[in-house]
């Protein structure tokens, strides 16, 4: 399966109808909803992190309003954990991806060519389209991934870290260090 690009989603406003509604079943505009593609969104030592025991922060933040894939979300948490579960023994960070992908994105797929679209499409008679995959929207300011560790020494690797998984998540993002007292 084609997967269209990215771009075409991410700084877009969010569609309409595209959330299935669990409570009122006549607004359940979407009957089949792809499969979740992140496998875990918290990971490391958590119960430290929920005491509060972890003094140093690195947050990748969001600077614009945008839609990103679970695809990208998850491409992008898999590099950031595996490079940090080879480095950082497992009790001494916690990592987190703090958005859920809702959003389901739909495709109306055309066919281009000659004689096969204009007998088999019906256009923008029924536009509709199939669900394609989901999506995660975040706002300026809102945290897409949360590290927090031990020690001090590992702020400048993990910032380098930080800054190599950014190409894979769309919009502008800053990456912010912060050291809790």
């Amino acid at each position: 399966m084609a997967v269209r690009r990215a771009k075409a989603y991410s700084k877009k406003k969010v569609t309409h109808f595209t959330r299935k509604s669990q409570k009122v079943k006549h607004l359940n505009y979407i009957k089949a909803v792809p499969a979740q593609k992140i496998s875990k969104f918290n990971m490391g030592n958590i119960p430290r992190y929920n005491k509060g025991e972890f003094k140093n922060v690195i947050e990748i933040i969001s600077m614009m309003n945008v839609q990103i894939r679970d695809l990208a979300l998850e491409a992008s948490r898999q590099f950031l954990h595996n490079k940090i579960e080879k480095t950082i023994p497992v009790e001494n960070y916690y990592m987190s991806c703090r958005g859920y992908p809702h959003q389901v994105i739909r495709n109306n797929k055309i066919y281009s060519g000659g004689s096969k679209g204009e007998r088999v499409q019906s256009g923008m008679a029924h536009s509709y389209g199939t669900a394609e995959g989901r999506s995660a929207v975040f706002k300026v300011g809102q945290t897409i991934f949360i590290i927090a560790f031990e020690n001090k020494k590992d702020t400048a690797f993990l910032r380098e870290l930080c800054r190599s998984a950014v190409p894979k998540l769309p919009g502008a993002v800053k990456i912010l260090y912060t050291e809790i007292k």
